[in-house]
């Protein structure tokens, strides 16, 4: 398999690897609160927002980007940001290259990267990945999926879209797992999946197929995978009936997945990218979903115990709903995980909070 190729590092805080240092994984008793990356359509950077209860958000950076997306992707630009904490300690960043409005702001002359006809919307070929230990420094590396040899189910040259990225580990084999979006040409979405090495700056293995709907009848797309006992849940979106998420479990995290109709989260409109995290000391599971149909776009949240029975507790700032945001809005496609006390505090520290 080709080698993916490491581009220039670029201005974004960026160390070589070899000069991070490792570290304990905390528990989730030492962790003092949540870290939530997301983009925004008016920039296409990079931005997070802290909270130390899981329930009322504050943007860090007084809701600027806090990484350029001009300064490290192929499109100058990038979306749905997803971080994952690693067995080794360490940060894990994915995010969509793909700028969708780069025709706007003056990033290219066309439309889209490629042949809207042949690719379809938002074409684009490739992923950030990018690796940090405090949050602040952070190692880069683009992922070109249209140098991968061709293979049975996937011509990896005619590669219409990878989208929406994820990080897992996977424990049967000890190694860092990716999942993402992806397509032939202008064909229907599907979910694939790749091994990446431990320095995160290569796929160690061919991708492989994880779901798609039968008879690739109509597009799935934005996985988000969590292990709850001994059971993988998958939440995705599927476009079988308008845009929603659903829920799918397997006992090993390349599945065969089992697709359900438990997760019923009341909202009618268009709305994807599931992301799934634990309260902090509770057994209630959150659902954070993007509602990209609402003007101006917000996130919804559903909270579940059981992973059978879900209870809507609104949108960011509606009227009731206990979750709030204290200087931001507009946010698109979140992913959160947890930060310890330190963390929090540097973070707040460098980019600082109004």
């Amino acid at each position: 398999m080709k080698r993916m190729f490491l581009l220039a590092m670029l201005a974004a805080i960026l160390l070589p690897f070899g000069m991070q240092a490792k570290k304990r994984v905390p528990a989730e008793k030492e962790m003092a609160g949540y870290l939530m990356v997301y983009h925004k359509d008016q920039d296409h950077g990079l931005h997070m927002a802290v909270s130390s209860d899981g329930y009322t958000w504050t943007a860090l950076n007084d809701d600027k980007p806090v990484i350029d997306g001009d300064s490290i992707a192929v499109q100058h630009g990038i979306r749905d940001p997803h971080i994952f904490r690693g067995p080794d300690g360490g940060f894990y960043l994915s995010m969509t290259d793909l700028h969708v409005f780069g025709l706007r702001d003056g990033k290219r002359d066309t439309e889209w990267e490629r042949d809207g006809a042949r690719y379809g919307w938002g074409n684009n070929r490739g992923l950030v990945l990018m690796k940090s230990f405090d949050l602040i420094h952070w190692t880069r590396t683009n992922l070109d999926f249209s140098t991968l040899p061709p293979q049975e189910d996937m011509n990896w040259t005619e590669v219409g879209c990878v989208w929406a990225p994820e990080t897992v580990f996977d424990e049967e084999t000890g190694q860092l797992m990716v999942h993402f979006t992806t397509r032939e040409g202008n064909g229907m979405n599907r979910i694939y999946y790749a091994y990446v090495n431990n320095e995160y700056n290569a796929l160690t293995s061919q991708p492989q197929l994880l779901v798609e709907a039968p008879n690739r009848a109509y597009n799935i797309i934005d996985s988000d995978i969590i292990k709850v006992a001994d059971t993988y849940h998958l939440f995705y979106v599927s476009h079988e009936n308008g845009a929603a998420p659903k829920h799918a479990t397997a006992q090993k995290i390349t599945g065969p997945y089992r697709f359900d109709d438990t997760y019923q989260d009341g909202e009618r409109r268009a709305h994807e990218a599931p992301n799934c995290w634990k309260r902090i000391g509770s057994d209630t599971y959150v659902v954070m979903f993007d509602n990209y149909s609402f003007r101006p776009m917000n996130f919804g949240f559903v909270e579940t115990r059981d992973f059978f029975t879900y209870h809507p507790i609104g949108y960011f700032d509606a009227p009731g709903s206990p979750m709030k945001r204290t200087n931001f809005s507009e946010q698109k496609h979140g992913a959160v995980t947890y930060i310890t006390k330190e963390e929090l505090k540097r973070l707040v520290g460098y980019f600082g909070v109004r």
